[in-house]
């Protein structure tokens, strides 16, 4: 059984008099333990379907199954425990609350899961040294670079072990150097915690990194490299789809 699944998703908005179909009839099926990135141009709906598989935002119509659960089933209350439990997303704007420092942002979905501290004491500390953010828990957000606001993102993300990892632009709002660096510390958090992994990205560069790439465009997925490092189209519209996400 996939770790995670989608059949036929549908997601719409009204914008006007007008229905747009943001994702549009989206089948993928991601294996446990796979790094799966999603590129496509801006508007595309990658990142509205990557919200609606994490459970932030509703589909019309279509299923979403983590661990052979339906989120699309489940009452608000359902799936906020189950998100808990079993996902954790990554921001492209970090989204770490002003107020609060690097150590509170991290652990605010442990409060929400109303956990006590001996059950992540430990992996916390695994994920404070694997980050090298020791130095940082204690600074707020402003008083933190680019960077070291990511790197909370990522242990905030982290924190409650899930077992599937939704990263939305991870490294966007990053320079280069960063961006590779984030990357870095994303596939040895996999490789050390095991989880699966589904981002998007608009970086070609980035995306390489994975096991398998999708390609969005007006709302329909295909695949563009196959686990074996297969891509489905000819060299010259390869060339051309790479030269627009570059």
């Amino acid at each position: 059984m996939p770790i995670l699944e989608t059949d036929q998703l549908i997601k719409q908005y009204k914008q006007y008099d007008a229905t747009v179909t943001a994702v549009n009839r989206v089948s993928l099926k991601v294996e446990d333990g796979e790094f799966v990135a999603i590129i496509g141009a801006s508007g595309s709906g990658k990142s509205t379907f990557l919200h609606v598989c994490a459970g932030l935002e509703r589909a019309n119509a279509g299923s979403v199954k983590i661990r052979g659960r339906d989120l699309t089933k489940m009452s608000a209350d359902e799936l906020s425990r189950f998100r808990g439990i079993y996902t954790g997303f990554i921001f492209q704007k970090h989204n770490l609350i002003p107020q609060l420092t690097a150590l509170e942002n991290i652990l605010i979905p442990t409060i929400m899961c109303n956990k006590e501290a001996y059950r992540y004491e430990e992996h916390l500390a695994k994920l404070i040294d694997m980050l090298g953010i020791g130095d940082r828990l204690h600074h707020l957000p402003s008083e933190l670079s680019g960077g070291q606001q990511q790197r909370v993102a990522i242990a905030r993300a982290l924190i409650n072990r899930p077992q599937v990892l939704f990263a939305d632009e991870p490294t966007g709002n990053l320079d280069r150097g960063n961006a590779d660096e984030v990357l870095e510390l994303l596939l040895r958090t996999r490789k050390a915690i095991g989880q699966t992994i589904l981002m998007v990205t608009h970086d070609i560069t980035i995306a390489e990194k994975a096991d398998k790439i999708y390609l969005m465009e007006d709302g329909r997925l295909r695949l563009f490299r196959d686990a074996d490092g297969n891509y489905r189209r000819n060299s010259d519209e390869v060339s051309a789809d790479k030269a627009r996400l570059t």
